[in-house]
């Protein structure tokens, strides 16, 4: 890379798909000095769909980035944008493969990043709706989403019972596919899979997240744009109730 300026331009927040993003920022700033900056959306007043972000992205949804370096790029959607990033920004191929010597393991990866953005984001992120911010709770779409949640947990647990890593040979090789796993699993409390759940039922998908949280880059990358702290259950209730109103109003 030639230069440290800041050239990539993030819009985000504190959110499991904001932080796959600002995650792979760190790494890429940690291990190449790329620089970026960040634009924090306020979502109590539905900045998200306002007509200058939508011309950014135009399904006003986060995270997005803008990339000065070539020609204000705009790219939405995390996996589109992760691909993106390490397409330009990751020469070295430290967190991604090379698709033309390392074709398999690029393929590998693609499978599993696109199983998290089509399965498990989707899946955990409708469970966190039923169980937090719906107006009535509905048991079905609750233990439906749920269920569903912890099916896609035994997949990744499978595939991590003799592996550190979900792409690449051996026993593979942090990449992409597991940023965007990562902030997801993460957040499985909220989504109503118990610490207790986790550490039974898919103990090597347990070890996968203290893996990843070790990294310093990762630590930093949770923290854009701002560090959430643990809450106690009457907190998240009242975190679940603030949060409803801007949620039910975005889908109107």
């Amino acid at each position: 890379m030639s230069t440290v300026t800041p050239k990539i331009k993030l819009y985000t927040q504190g959110t499991p798909n904001g932080y796959k993003v600002s995650v792979l920022l760190e790494e890429l700033k940690a291990a190449y000095g790329l620089e970026y900056t960040t634009k924090t959306l306020d979502f109590q007043k539905n900045e998200q769909k306002e007509p200058w972000f939508l011309e950014i992205n135009p399904n006003g949804r986060i995270p997005a980035i803008v990339d000065e370096t070539r020609g204000d790029f705009k790219v939405f959607e995390t996996a589109a944008i992760t691909l993106y990033l390490t397409q330009h920004y990751d020469p070295e191929f430290k967190f991604s493969f090379d698709p033309v010597k390392d074709a398999n393991d690029y393929s590998e990866a693609l499978q599993w990043i696109f199983f998290i953005h089509g399965g498990v984001g989707l899946m955990q992120g409708q469970a966190n709706h039923f169980l937090r911010y719906a107006p009535e709770k509905i048991p079905y779409g609750i233990n439906r989403y749920i269920t569903e949640t912890k099916r896609l947990y035994s997949v990744l647990e499978s595939r991590l019972s003799s592996r550190d890593y979900l792409a690449g040979t051996g026993r593979g090789k942090y990449s992409i596919a597991d940023i965007n796993g990562f902030p997801w699993v993460r957040g499985h409390a909220w989504a109503g899979v118990t610490e207790e759940e986790l550490e039974r039922d898919f103990p090597n998908l347990k070890k996968w997240l203290g893996r990843i949280e070790e990294r310093k880059a990762v630590y930093e990358g949770l923290g854009v744009p701002m560090r959430r702290q643990k809450m106690t259950k009457e907190e998240e209730e009242e975190a679940a109730k603030e949060a409803q109103k801007w949620i039910l109003a975005d889908r109107k």
